[in-house]
């Protein structure tokens, strides 16, 4: 494995670093080494005080069922949209410290971000502006970082921002994400009812009809769509001619 100016990137010297509770491990990586993600826990501490320069919280992620933490509006941003993506069981924030030898000189890195699919499939995510991208010590530790985690089998991934109107709709669409809240059978019948395109208009009738009532009819329909059980544009904003359609992969989309 080399680096981007051609030196050794020296594999055996690439180190994981995993923290649980009060412990830390360490998995000396080789192409495909065995990593257990199971009870980690972010590599930072995520803090709040008056005056910082971050922007730092708590996401409920409806993909964990409890809240993954995020250190920027742009990371919560990536947050919103991973939470949509089908298959996913796993969402885990700063999930190690990667350490590597390049150019001869011990680099580290903490991701953003790792999501572990259904499949077991796993990426490594870094979340940064558009406009940093092209610095270059930025690219030089992406760089390093990719080959390091692709030598593993996962996927690195670079995500900047989203196109605005898709995230102002699917942080609407977030607020009808917990499943809990919503009666199964309602959802099931109003899912079985949109047999073809219909408006927004049409299909919000007929939910109220199958609900009971106009606000829960909506909002029911709202959790489908967030749900990806039924499917709307969001690259447009919502309205009463917004077309919906019968389900399918739900995919959230950003820039990198």
């Amino acid at each position: 494995m080399t680096d981007s100016s051609g030196g050794d990137l020296m594999r055996e010297m690439a180190v994981l670093r995993l923290r649980r509770e009060e412990s830390t491990s360490e998995v000396l990586l080789s192409a495909g080494a065995a990593v257990s993600f199971e009870g980690c826990q972010p590599w930072r501490t995520f803090r709040w005080r008056q005056g910082q320069a971050h922007y730092s919280g708590l996401y409920w992620s409806a993909v964990t069922g409890g809240h993954v933490g995020y250190e920027s509006r742009l990371e919560l941003a990536w947050l919103l949209l991973a939470d949509r993506e089908p298959g996913l069981r796993a969402i885990i924030s700063q999930p190690f410290q990667l350490t590597a030898i390049v150019e001869g000189r011990q680099r580290r890195h903490v991701p953003d971000f790792l999501t572990i699919a259904a499949d077991g499939a796993v990426t490594v995510v870094d979340v940064k502006p558009a406009r940093r991208l092209a610095d270059a010590a930025v690219a030089f530790t992406f760089g390093w970082a990719r080959r390091v985690v692709e030598a593993q089998g996962w996927r690195f991934q670079v995500a900047s921002e989203p196109e605005a109107t898709l995230l102002a709709n699917v942080r609407f669409l977030a607020g009808y994400r917990r499943a809990w809240q919503f009666q199964s059978a309602v959802l099931d019948a109003i899912t079985n009812s949109l047999t073809a395109p219909a408006t927004w208009s049409q299909v919000a009738h007929a939910a109220t009809g199958l609900a009971g009532d106009r606000d829960r009819g909506r909002a029911h329909l709202l959790h489908l769509l967030w749900s990806g059980r039924l499917q709307v544009g969001l690259d447009e904003p919502l309205s009463e001619t917004s077309v919906i359609t019968p389900g399918g992969k739900v995919g959230a989309a950003w820039r990198g």
